[in-house]
């Protein structure tokens, strides 16, 4: 598996070893040894799967302390643009993203810690798959407005669909105010 760092320290991109031959592929998309050797978590405690159609934004999500998610995320059909914002206030590179095509032809992950706001856009019908080290708890759900202009975030779409939830959600500056260095 090759590991491929990121700006912002913890975030990283994973692309495994695909085997093909003319029945298929293969290929490992988790395997504990690995993941302790490269100083990833290997605690995993839920997995999520979603289906989106093309154009639909999901996010920018996050759970507050102490149900704080990191997460390993990938696709299984289709591709997204994947988008991790750090919102951790005592990091150097707070209110920075980075973004991911992730793709089921590439089959690459990434690993977004705890601690970053969390979204995605469909680039095409797409099947997300995600392993989270907490458990969801609703009261610690929150998330940042996804067109947010203080993040300045370029979804590589027009027309985009998003829940009538995640058109509500707050923006970066009214979670964070003063801490704002961007």
């Amino acid at each position: 598996m090759q590991i491929r760092e990121t700006s912002i320290a913890g975030l990283v991109e994973l692309t495994p070893r695909v085997f093909h031959d003319d029945r298929g592929m293969f290929f490992e998309s988790y395997n504990e040894q690995i993941f302790k050797q490269l100083g990833l978590p290997t605690n995993f405690v839920q997995d999520n799967q979603s289906f989106s159609k093309k154009g639909v934004v999901r996010g920018l999500h996050f759970q507050k302390a102490p149900f704080a998610q990191g997460k390993l995320v990938r696709v299984i059909s289709g591709k997204v643009l994947d988008v991790a914002v750090d919102i951790r206030p005592e990091s150097p590179t707070f209110g920075k993203h980075e973004i991911f095509e992730l793709s089921s032809e590439k089959n690459n992950i990434a690993y977004v810690p705890e601690g970053f706001a969390h979204g995605f856009v469909a680039l095409e019908d797409s099947i997300f798959s995600y392993k989270c080290t907490n458990i969801y708890n609703k009261e610690s759900e929150s998330g940042i407005l996804w067109n947010d202009e203080d993040l300045a975030i370029n979804w590589g779409i027009e027309n985009a669909n998003v829940s009538d939830k995640d058109q509500i959600l707050p923006t970066f500056r009214s979670l964070f105010g003063d801490l704002i260095k961007i």
